[in-house]
């Protein structure tokens, strides 16, 4: 389940690092929902998000693990399932409270942060957007979005529910063409707070005891 998270967190669940030439069809309403809510997260100092992280496949959830995630500008930490990331601004910081480890990365060009915004905004060169109506989720009538790849990518479809009132993303989910399913759904969320100024700051004095590993 640890392996099956990170693989996710790393590539940003929805992103593609390929840019694809085919042609894309982007709805306009769904376009606009995206843009909106996108324009809306960017303008706040920081964000918080609790979350529920499920996976499973053939359309059946196996395991649901909670997480939360601080957001501030193109920084992040986000801590599920005993361990802990960090990014920095600069590099990864993955932190292994189980196994005493530590590793240290930079992202490459290919690679996505952990991030909403990414979820978001991946559409604009990698998917067809298409506007799917409504449906409720936790009680909000949401508006239900659907990505699919422009080129095959290992993704079937993603699908994204929003909140258009509050400008807010409710729930994703990843179908992937092996049938494997992934869902993101957000129970909390908080915006503007006073945030400790080493929220994004990996300490190594507080990690002796562990293996730190530079990739």
């Amino acid at each position: 389940m640890k392996n099956t998270f990170t693989k996710i967190a790393l590539s940003a669940i929805v992103l593609g690092a390929v840019n694809f030439a085919d042609a894309q069809k982007i709805d306009a309403k769904a376009k606009k929902i995206l843009d909106d809510i996108t324009a809306n997260y960017k303008s706040k100092n920081n964000t918080y998000f609790k979350f529920a992280f499920a996976s499973g496949a053939n359309g059946n959830i196996s395991k649901t693990e909670p997480g939360i995630y601080y957001a501030a500008g193109d920084k992040y930490k986000l801590k599920i399932m005993g361990t802990e990331q960090i990014f920095d601004g600069n590099k990864i910081y993955n932190i292994n409270a189980e196994e005493s480890e530590v590793t240290v990365a930079k992202p490459n060009s290919g690679s996505q942060m952990f991030s909403p915004i990414n979820y978001l905004t991946s559409y604009r060169k990698d998917y067809n957007v298409s506007y799917a109506g409504k449906k409720t989720i936790d009680g909000v009538n949401a508006d239900f979005i659907k990505l699919t790849p422009v080129k095959s990518n290992g993704i079937k479809y993603v699908y994204i529910f929003v909140d258009s009132t509050k400008k807010q993303m409710l729930k994703l989910e990843q179908h992937g063409t092996n049938k494997d399913l992934s869902i993101i759904d957000i129970k909390e969320y908080k915006e503007n707070q006073q945030l400790d100024p080493g929220m994004f700051v990996f300490d190594k004095s507080k990690f002796k005891n562990y293996l730190v590993t530079e990739l």
